[in-house]
């Protein structure tokens, strides 16, 4: 089964925490066992797992995608968001989390990020739930 989530972002470049949001799909799921595949339908945004506690993490990231991929630059794409296709290329649309007993499971510190680049926009997120043979 895929599960929607629905997303309002706030600024042009932002990562938003949804491991909240994962997590709650996973238990309406009431799959115990599984993997879930999160997809983010959008060619100018992406996700990513990182460290989840300090939030500085979050802007780092940002601030050096920015900083790599400025908003203003040699593009050939000319609609004023070149920028944000690179960067959804290069941190990817998609992740891949297993979970046992309805928890996803995680390395230390570790959550799921929607990644924005191209905002403020209301976006979407698909998670697929596959349960363990």
């Amino acid at each position: 089964m895929i599960y929607r989530i629905e997303i309002q972002t706030h600024h042009r470049n932002e990562l938003l925490d949804i491991t909240e949001e994962v997590a709650r799909v996973i238990k309406k799921s009431n799959i115990k066992n599984g993997t879930a595949i999160i997809f983010v339908p959008h060619t100018t945004a992406g996700i990513t797992l990182n460290e989840n506690y300090d939030p500085s993490v979050r802007r780092d990231i940002s601030e050096s995608l920015a900083r790599l991929f400025p908003k203003s630059g040699p593009y050939s794409h000319t609609e004023g968001n070149a920028d944000a296709h690179i960067k959804s290329a290069i941190v990817g649309s998609s992740r891949t989390v297993f979970f046992e007993n309805g928890n996803i499971l995680f390395g230390t510190w570790q959550g799921i990020f929607f990644c924005e680049f191209d905002g403020p926009r209301r976006r979407e997120v698909f998670v697929k739930i596959i349960p363990d043979a």
